[in-house]
């Protein structure tokens, strides 16, 4: 089973990954860190020395269009700050 849904590739993300050797992914919110650690590492074949997860709520939102009051919300998710060992690197640009 995959726990990884996509890497997170946002400006903040990227000034993360520059200085201090984080990546991000939106993982499924039943994954625990030990099996995003493994799948990480068999996907990419780099080496995990830390996690961090965050869950994050849905919110709700409305706006006014032409057609009329909309409401809707926005999805729920599961965020994994990963730091790679030292020389490790994710190219996540290489099979585009």
């Amino acid at each position: 089973m995959t726990f990884i849904i996509r890497p997170m590739v946002t400006e903040k993300m990227n000034r993360l990954t520059d200085k201090e050797k984080k990546y991000g992914f939106i993982v499924k919110p039943q994954a625990n860190k030990m099996q995003i650690k493994a799948e990480i590492e068999s996907l990419y074949k780099v080496s995990v020395t830390g996690i961090s997860t965050m869950r994050y709520a849905g919110k709700n939102k409305s706006r006014y269009t032409r057609a009329g009051f909309t409401k809707g919300r926005t999805n729920a998710y599961k965020k994994a700050v990963v730091t790679l060992k030292d020389g490790d690197v994710i190219d996540f640009y290489s099979n585009i």
